[in-house]
Order: C-alpha cells, then structure tokens, then sequence
C-alpha cells in the first residue's frame, strides 16, 4: 500500500467513525488527516523527482565515463600532435608543471589591519608590506620595545 492510499484508507476510517463535526476533537482529526494526505501527496512527489533525478544521474555517470574513455584512452591516435591534450603530450612540459608545485604559499594576518597577505616562501616575511595598509607585516622587535 502506498502512503497515499494509506492516508485515504485513515481518513475513510475517520469519516467512518461518524463523529460530530462541531467538537474539537473532530476538528483535530479531520486537521491531521488532511496534513497527513497533503503530506502523502508530496512525499510521492518527492519520490518520482528523486527516480528521475537518479536516472539522469546514470546518464550522466556513462556519458563521463565515455568521455574520460576518449581523453585517457592509453592508445592514442594522434601521432604526438600538438594540439593534443590526451596522455602523450610532451613530457618537459610536466617536469616543469612539478617543480612549480612545489613552493609553498603562507598566509599571515596583518598586525595592524587584520587584512590577510599572502606569500611564498621565496619572500622573507620581514620584508613584506601589507597590500591594505603599507605597514610591514612583521614588526622589528626593538620598534615594539620602545612602544
């Protein structure tokens, strides 16, 4: 049984029970079958869109999969050609890619304005200026000691 049918089957039931329209525990009843249809209605709602939503899904999973077919097949026809962006492209390329992969980026908070900096560590923090505020962003320990 469905939960619509479950909700019409309660309400069938109340109205079966011949109660008197003006108590308020009738009103209460017929208030909660009512909600319980309503709700009844939306969760089917719910489940057809969710059923879709899941095929389109699938559709999309083999489409992606199609497609990471065509970019990483490990055969490629395409002779080394420049213009490609398959698995044989040129292999300098790369090494170079990896060693701008390693520098490292710090972030630090500006003492003075709160404004976040960021740098690498090819850059002393001691010789930064905050990009906000033009203070520099490490303070030399014998300025602080006179303040």
């Amino acid at each position: 049984m469905t939960t619509k049918e479950y909700s019409a089957y309660i309400k069938g039931l109340c109205e079966g029970l011949c109660l008197d329209a003006n108590k308020p525990e009738t009103k209460v009843i017929n208030a909660l079958c009512g909600i319980i249809e309503q709700m009844a209605g939306e969760i089917e709602v719910l489940k057809d869109d969710t059923k879709m939503l899941h095929d389109y899904i699938e559709e999309i999973d083999e489409d992606l999969g199609a497609v990471e077919e065509l970019l990483y097949d490990e055969e490629c026809d395409c002779d080394d050609d420049d213009d490609c962006y398959c698995c044989c492209g040129d292999d300098d390329e790369d090494d170079e890619d990896d060693d701008e992969d390693d520098t490292e980026y710090y972030c630090a908070m500006c003492p003075h304005c709160g404004d976040k900096v960021y740098f690498d560590d090819t850059v002393n923090p001691e010789d930064i200026l905050c990009p906000a505020c033009q203070k520099p962003l490490v303070e030399d320990e014998d300025e602080s000691a006179d303040l």
